[in-house]
């Protein structure tokens, strides 16, 4: 079949699988994308991208410097990494042309920055990512959910609600400009400590993997420089799964595998349930930044316990 231009962009290998097990095509994939562009592109917008991409032939990898064949007219931002000592150019993802293009490179998640534009600007939501255990159903990650939301109505807050499009939920809580990054850090963590509170059987803040019993890993980690995987995108997963927003009050009735490619579309009949279901921004309540100050981050006490531990297994006798 000859190759078909969609929004400028020349397409190819449309008949083609975008990953083994997706049961998608790569034109099943850009007929989605288009499809949810009106819902999707409004939270991809000013936000550096991640995009986690499939190549014919080889395994996934996640991309976040643009590659030197990416047309001059995608949007970007530029951006020191320390890590790698070197600038990273991010693609903004801010209009549907850019979005086909990323579809056509085989793009199948993506991934934003917590912030718009300037990351002084401080993130725009407070995320918490419940994921329950390796062999848990989803429905305890239903439970945690309610648990973070009570968390948040005991302190005048509230957010909406989204499948990951693996097996666990996310809860965005939508925040007023102006605030600290280390103080929206701080409140996540005091967040997610308050919800283990309300029922430890279930819900835990433990970093370390092999210490949750089983329990649904309240995920407190979601700030400053995070990423998160935006609503309605695809995911790298059998049948291709997309994280999808919920109400509340359908919670309790859905699963993940019921929101698909080839599914999502036809559940949008109007408006957009992500920005319906999300609150006005809150300012967070100084009793909750407070407590999380107090909180170690959950990433260096793990780090501090992995040393801890390898000291042990160094000393003799051990």
């Amino acid at each position: 079949m000859s190759d078909e231009v969609r929004h400028g962009v020349k397409l190819s290998s449309l008949d083609q699988e975008v990953f083994p097990g997706a049961t998608v095509t790569k034109r099943e994939l850009l007929d989605y994308l288009e499809a949810v562009a009106d819902r999707m592109l409004p939270e991809l917008r000013d936000r550096p991208l991640t995009v986690l991409r499939v190549l014919r032939g080889q395994g996934p990898f996640m991309q976040k410097n643009l590659p030197k064949y990416t047309p001059e007219w995608v949007e970007r931002y530029t951006s020191w990494a320390e890590t790698s000592k070197r600038d990273v150019s991010y693609a903004l993802c801010n209009d549907l042309r850019t979005l086909v293009w990323f579809g056509n490179q085989r793009a199948i998640e993506y991934h934003t920055a917590l912030f718009r534009g300037d990351p002084a600007s401080g993130p725009t939501h407070l995320v918490m990512d419940l994921d329950p255990p390796e062999d848990g159903s989803f429905s305890l990650a239903v439970g945690a959910a309610k648990l973070v939301r009570e968390a948040l109505h005991n302190d005048g807050l509230d957010g909406a609600v989204k499948t990951s499009g693996s097996k666990g939920v996310h809860i965005f809580v939508p925040l007023a400009p102006g605030q600290a990054v280390e103080d929206i850090a701080a409140a996540t963590r005091a967040v997610a400590v308050r919800a283990e509170r309300l029922d430890p059987a279930l819900g835990t803040t433990e970093f370390v993997r092999d210490r949750r019993e089983g329990k649904v890993f309240l995920d407190s980690t979601r700030a400053g420089g995070a990423t998160v995987v935006s609503v309605y995108s695809p995911r790298h997963r059998p049948g291709a799964p997309v994280s999808f927003p919920v109400r509340w009050a359908d919670l309790d009735g859905v699963k993940p595998g019921d929101f698909t490619i080839h599914t999502a579309p036809g559940l949008l009949s109007g408006g957009d349930p992500w920005t319906g279901e999300m609150p006005e921004p809150f300012v967070l309540p100084a009793d909750l930044v407070e407590e999380g100050h107090t909180i170690p981050i959950a990433r260096v006490a793990a780090m501090h316990e992995g040393k801890r531990r390898a000291r042990a297994a160094r000393e003799p006798g051990s």
